[in-house]
């Protein structure tokens, strides 16, 4: 019993060790602060390091003529960059009130976790689940346990060309002491700093409901779509100059 009970113990460690190497990213600094534009011809985006966005957390696994999502990541002292290039062959917006049902229209969302202290973060600024829509409004929710705007958090400009979607996005970073309605100081980034990330892509052709949740992070177990409540599913970025 105590041999049967051992390789349990050593099958979640090693599926731990797994997860775990799989959520560190290494994020170089910009040389110079990229136009937010939509066409991602900056220098910071210039080397063609491309993450996939491919985990199903929500749906099933799309074809890659209805979705494919990959994206970039640079950052300065003032705020972390995001391209995001989304091929996906329709794009749907039905709602029009940003605060209604924002989750079912197609969307980038992010997720940050500027201390990477993990942990719950529904109704709590502990971190920040970003939904930006198509319009470039940006969504979360507020100790109220209402949806607020936080559009001076994430600057958006997207550009589309046929079936492909380039969305470029500048965001800062408030810490867990972030409180609606206030005045908050966005934080300073440095090298060597580690920050809680996630990215996902809901997406919908036409829909009632979002039809599939495309993540950037492998999730253990069942219930996938955790990362609006645990910040512990969110990779690791490390800064680096």
């Amino acid at each position: 019993m105590k041999f049967k009970y051992s390789l349990l113990a050593l099958f979640f460690t090693l599926c731990s060790c797994l997860q775990d190497s799989q959520h560190t990213t290494y994020v170089y600094k910009a040389s110079e602060t990229p136009t937010i534009d939509g066409l991602g011809n900056d220098a910071c985006w210039s080397n063609g390091f491309w993450l996939p966005l491919e985990q199903v957390w929500l749906g099933e696994s799309p074809s890659s003529e209805d979705f494919t999502g990959q994206y970039q990541l640079s950052w300065s002292e003032d705020a972390l960059y995001l391209l995001v290039k989304i091929k996906d062959d329709v794009l749907f917006d039905q709602h029009e009130d940003p605060l209604t049902l924002w989750w079912d229209d197609d969307c980038v969302e992010i997720f940050i976790d500027e201390d990477n202290s993990h942990g719950e973060h529904q109704y709590n600024h502990n971190a920040f689940a970003y939904h930006v829509a198509m319009d470039g409004n940006v969504v979360d929710l507020g100790l109220d346990k209402k949806p607020h705007l936080y559009n001076d958090h994430v600057i958006s400009k997207k550009v589309t060309t046929g079936n492909t979607t380039t969305w470029e996005l500048s965001i800062k970073l408030y810490d867990d002491s972030f409180v609606d309605g206030k005045e908050n100081t966005p934080r300073k980034l440095k090298s060597g700093e580690t920050i809680g990330f996630a990215l996902a892509y809901c997406d919908n052709d036409g829909s009632k409901e979002r039809e599939n949740f495309i993540g950037s992070e492998m999730v253990v177990g069942e219930d996938k779509n955790r990362g609006w409540i645990d910040a512990g599913i969110f990779g690791d970025l490390l800064l680096e100059e």
